[in-house]
């Protein structure tokens, strides 16, 4: 169902609009190292400040575990915000409080108060119905407007819990195009549809895998998940990756595919688990005891890249292979280069993915880089997301 997102928002000048966003960006030593998160939030910020709106910004940071600490602080960002906007970003101490009020009320239309890390609470992770609603109250919030997609997975106080202390709760732009283009993964593609699923484990990706099979023609498979899957089938996979507890739901996925489920033909094996380890490339059935499969082959390589090139819409999740180390990079490359080629609709998500696309100069070249890994995957599974369920339908 669409939802009612920033663009229908009437008679907001001079209302107090908490908007969630996802402001978990690297830092070292204090200094944020990759803004692309705070960059994606700001075509709804724009757009608010426009409608001359009092912006209260929510944001994690890190994974805080014993309350308030220097170095998940969100000051770092406060400040880069304040350059790429070129308008004065307030910080809150906190984010509930005597001293947010204080901020909140004096805000001036078109103002900007960035609260400090809600994890710092330990209800914010425990949806707290009363930390929600001094969430809201402290601020004076009238309109919620969630734009953390990577957040909406969970169903914490600032990404669903108050949208219950508010009348009007809309998505924000990046949640808007993220929900647009996932939403042709599950509906009705035009075809052929090729999804590519990588990373290590079936089990993380099970959902993904049944949600997506009645629906591609063509489901490619890589990385350690693979070998699952070849054990399945009875190939020898060496000191590959299997998860001998999902062997058999393996093999019932296999049958259910009907042929659609594609699996390397052939792979990098390696000596061990280390970048200077010995390396043959070898058909997936003749894995030597002892060597372990690190990436796919190039034959499969170019059977993957084929099937991406000719489809009018692919989504790739997940590295063919151990794509931190060079000499298994290749395979996740390849697959990255038939993205940026395919003329369909294309949608990358997961880290790896979106690293190799990003490494190689090539994310313009992608329809859409999603922003949001774990929340990717469960909307890509059927499932629903609690911060996007809150939000009104359009």
């Amino acid at each position: 169902m669409p939802k009612k997102t920033v663009k229908e928002l009437t008679g907001i000048g001079g209302a107090h609009v908490f908007v969630r966003v996802d402001y978990n960006v690297p830092l070292e030593n204090g200094v944020i190292t990759d803004d692309t998160r705070i960059r994606a939030s700001l075509g709804t910020l724009e757009h608010l400040l426009k409608a001359r709106a009092r912006l209260i910004l929510a944001s994690h940071l890190g994974r805080p575990k014993k309350g308030p600490a220097p170095e998940f602080s969100l000051k770092p960002v406060a400040a880069r915000l304040s350059e790429l906007t070129g308008r004065v970003v307030q910080m809150a101490p906190d984010c509930i409080g005597d001293e947010v009020r204080r901020l909140a009320a004096a805000l001036p239309e078109s103002g900007i108060l960035l609260l400090e890390n809600v994890r710092f609470h330990k209800e914010e992770e425990k949806n707290e119905p009363a930390f929600a609603a001094k969430l809201i109250g402290d601020t004076g919030a009238t309109v919620f407007v969630n734009d953390a997609f990577g957040s909406a997975h969970r169903a914490h106080a600032s990404t669903e819990g108050v949208s219950r202390h508010v009348k009007i709760s809309a998505a924000g732009l990046l949640m808007d195009t993220e929900l647009r283009y996932l939403g042709m993964a599950l509906g009705e593609p035009e075809r052929p549809y090729v999804a590519i699923l990588g990373g290590a484990k079936v089990s993380d990706k099970i959902e993904v895998i049944e949600s997506l099979l009645p629906r591609v023609d063509e489901l490619l498979i890589g990385g350690g998940m693979a070998y699952t899957f070849l054990r399945a089938k009875g190939h020898a996979t060496g000191k590959s990756l299997v998860e001998q507890d999902k062997v058999d739901l393996a093999k019932a996925l296999l049958q259910k595919a009907g042929g659609k489920l594609v699996l390397p033909v052939d792979h990098v094996v390696a000596s061990a688990f280390k970048e200077d380890a010995e390396t043959k490339t070898l058909p997936v059935e003749d894995t030597p005891d002892g060597w372990m499969g690190l990436d796919i082959g190039f034959t499969t390589a170019l059977v993957f890249s084929d099937a991406i090139r000719k489809a009018k819409l692919a989504v790739w999740n997940g590295p063919m292979g151990v794509f931190e180390m060079k000499p298994f990079a290749e395979g996740t490359l390849t697959v990255a280069r038939a993205m940026a080629d395919c003329r369909g609709t294309t949608i990358v998500g997961g880290g790896d993915s979106v690293a190799a696309v990003t490494q190689m100069g090539i994310a313009d070249k992608i329809n859409h880089v999603s922003t949001g890994g774990g929340a990717s995957l469960e909307f890509l599974s059927g499932q629903p997301l609690p911060g996007v369920a809150c939000l009104q339908d359009a």
